[in-house]
C-alpha cells in the first residue's frame, strides 16, 4: 500500500449533481487539479477527479460516478488522501507537514523538543515544539528563524527569536 497524506476534508455537498465541497489542507489548492485519484479512509475507497472549481476558500469537486446529491451525501465529513509520492518533486525549501512533524528542534546544539504540530496563521507557519515536562514552544517560521531542515536525519536547526522563551 502506498503511503498517503491528507489533503483536505469533504464538508458538504454542492448542488444536486453529485459535487462535493472540500476544505483543502494545501498551501496551494490549485494543485488539486493535478490529482487524478483521491482516497478516503486510507485507500478503502478511491474516486477519480472529474472537475475542480473554486468557491472562496473551498474547492468544489466532481468525482466520476457520483451523479446525484444522495451519493455525494455519503462522503460528507470524509478526509481525503493522495499518494505521498505525488509530492516528491517539491521545490527546495518546501516541505510536507507530515515530514516536519516528529523532527527534533535544535538551536546551537541544544534540543528544544520535537515538532508535534504545524499550523498556519495566514502569514506564516507555526511549529508546535514539545519537550516532556515543559510547556509547548510556539515557534513562528519567519525570516531568520529556520536555518536548516534535515528530513533524512530527523532534525531542524533554528534561531529562536529574542524574547520568545520569556513568554
Amino acid at each position: 500500500m502506498a503511503e498517503l497524506i491528507e489533503i483536505g476534508k469533504i464538508v458538504n455537498t454542492h448542488g444536486l449533481k453529485g459535487e462535493v465541497k472540500i476544505v483543502p489542507w494545501l498551501d496551494y489548492p490549485e494543485v488539486f487539479e493535478a490529482f487524478d485519484v483521491v482516497y478516503t479512509e486510507n485507500q478503502k475507497a478511491s474516486y477519480k477527479v472529474k472537475s475542480v472549481k473554486y468557491q472562496k476558500t473551498n474547492i468544489i469537486v466532481k468525482f466520476e460516478g457520483l451523479d446525484n446529491i444522495n451519493e455525494a451525501e455519503k462522503l460528507k465529513n470524509k478526509t481525503l488522501y493522495v499518494e505521498k509520492s505525488l509530492f516528491d518533486d517539491l521545490p527546495e525549501g518546501t516541505y510536507l507537514i507530515a515530514d516536519i512533524i516528529g523532527l527534533e528542534v535544535f538551536e546551537d546544539g541544544v534540543s528544544f523538543g520535537k515538532v508535534t504540530d504545524v499550523f498556519s496563521t495566514g502569514s506564516n507557519d507555526i511549529y508546535v515544539v514539545e519537550k516532556k515536562g515543559e510547556k509547548p514552544l510556539l515557534l513562528p517560521i519567519i525570516d531568520g528563524v529556520l536555518e536548516e531542515v534535515n528530513i533524512e536525519e530527523g532534525y531542524v536547526n533554528v534561531r529562536i527569536p529574542a524574547g520568545l522563551l520569556d513568554i
